[in-house]
């Protein structure tokens, strides 16, 4: 960049001697000017006005593609140099939030000698149990499986029919201070067996944790950087790529249920103890950091 003074001197010197001789060509006067090997080498001789105009554009051309070049240049090399220096980090957080919910699945389980018999009954005590479930405004009840099967007897190889059995299993949410009471009261409603609870955070909770586990990722990404730059004498300067990894809700925590029988439904026994525990919201940030 140092040459374009040294360039632009010699095109002012160049305009002066192609008007000077504009202005001895009218005059009549003939003569040839040589600057020789100044700088550049570049020869300039009388020539008629025309001639005299287009070495003019011609010198004009070239000092603006050495502007332009120079220009391009020095705006290419600072980005350049970023480039290289540039540290990736990776931050992680886990948020803890209680378990509020309680996913239960139950359900109706009977044997009887006819199949109708058998569903007839099953259909009675379903609902039953689904019309407690409504009264106690659960959320998200559905039907999960409905079930009618033979049963044999098998004696020295000879298959024998003995009966039927059938089920109806429903699934619904509830709140955690409420499971044990409503899973006793739907087994003295007619259910017969218990198979799954699983329990969750509300979606409220699980949005902020998502939240907090981010921003926590992002500030642990930010001072990895600063500490390893600091060892070295340098500074971070500015955040050049972002990467979210991932900030996840929790999966439902399962909780082991023994089926019960029909012989299990006490009236007189104390309300189911549920205990719901804690959840763990995982999140990770990748960030590209310039020095």
């Amino acid at each position: 960049m140092h040459h374009l003074g040294t360039y632009q001197e010699i095109y002012q010197e160049i305009h002066k001697e192609i008007r000077r001789s504009v202005a001895q060509w009218r005059r009549g006067s003939v003569m040839e000017i040589a600057l020789g090997s100044v700088a550049l080498g570049i020869g300039v001789s009388v020539a008629p006005p025309a001639a005299a105009q287009a070495q003019l554009a011609q010198a004009q051309l070239a000092q603006s593609q050495l502007a332009q070049s120079q220009l391009a240049q020095s705006q290419l090399t600072p980005n350049t140099t970023r480039m290289l220096r540039i540290i990736t980090v990776t931050g992680q957080s886990s948020e803890k939030i209680p378990s509020t919910l309680a996913d239960i699945q139950l359900g109706v389980e009977a044997q009887a000698k006819t199949a109708q018999e058998v569903q007839q009954t099953v259909a009675q005590r379903s609902s039953a149990v689904v019309a407690l479930l409504k009264s106690r405004s659960v959320q998200k009840l559905q039907t999960t499986g409905i079930n009618l099967s033979p049963q044999y007897n098998y004696d020295n190889g000879k298959q024998t029919l003995i009966g039927y059995q059938a089920s109806n299993t429903v699934r619904f949410r509830v709140p955690i201070a409420q499971a044990g009471v409503i899973m006793d009261d739907a087994v003295k409603a007619g259910a017969s067996r218990i198979d799954n609870i699983s329990f969750t955070a509300s979606d409220q909770a699980i949005a902020e944790a998502q939240k907090l586990a981010l921003r926590k990722a992002a500030q642990d990404a930010q001072d990895q950087a600063a500490a390893v730059l600091s060892v070295l004498g340098l500074s971070p300067k500015e955040i050049v790529s972002i990467q979210l990894n991932g900030a996840n809700a929790p999966s439902p925590v399962p909780y082991p249920v023994a089926k019960l029988s029909m012989d299990a439904r006490v009236a007189s026994a104390p309300p189911t103890p549920v205990e719901g525990g804690e959840q763990s919201v995982q999140a990770s940030v990748t960030l590209q950091i310039s020095y």
